[in-house]
């Protein structure tokens, strides 16, 4: 959105906001704005996951709280390191995207099967 400037002072009294809301235009059509400014649910669907807080602190503990990941669906992988020859690294490589998952699928089978 791009930003407007307000020449008027910033209303002060329930007359001025009055006023203001009497002014406002009946739709809004702002192609840059991430939903639909006329349709109310899409406002509040918008807006029911913003963060309100009064000090930089609370800020910061609320968007800890967000960061946090819940229940897995799977377990959690491990990262390792692992060496390969050269030529094998190249080859799984090779096999596009994913190779990684693979190699965990094939290793997971070797360990059923023991």
């Amino acid at each position: 959105m791009k930003p407007v400037t307000i020449e008027k002072p910033f209303p002060s009294t329930v007359e001025e906001w009055e006023a203001v809301i009497a002014e406002a235009p009946e739709s809004v059509d702002d192609p840059e704005c991430p939903y639909d400014p006329n349709d109310p649910r899409a406002v509040d669907a918008f807006w029911d996951h913003a963060i309100v807080s009064h000090s930089y602190a609370e800020l910061r503990e609320k968007l800890a709280e967000r960061r946090t990941r819940g229940p897995q669906k799977a377990p959690l992988k491990v990262p390792t390191t692992i060496r390969f020859d050269a030529d094998v690294l190249v080859a799984l490589k090779a096999t596009g995207k994913g190779w990684q998952t693979r190699v965990n699928q094939v290793m997971r089978e070797w360990v059923e099967r023991r």
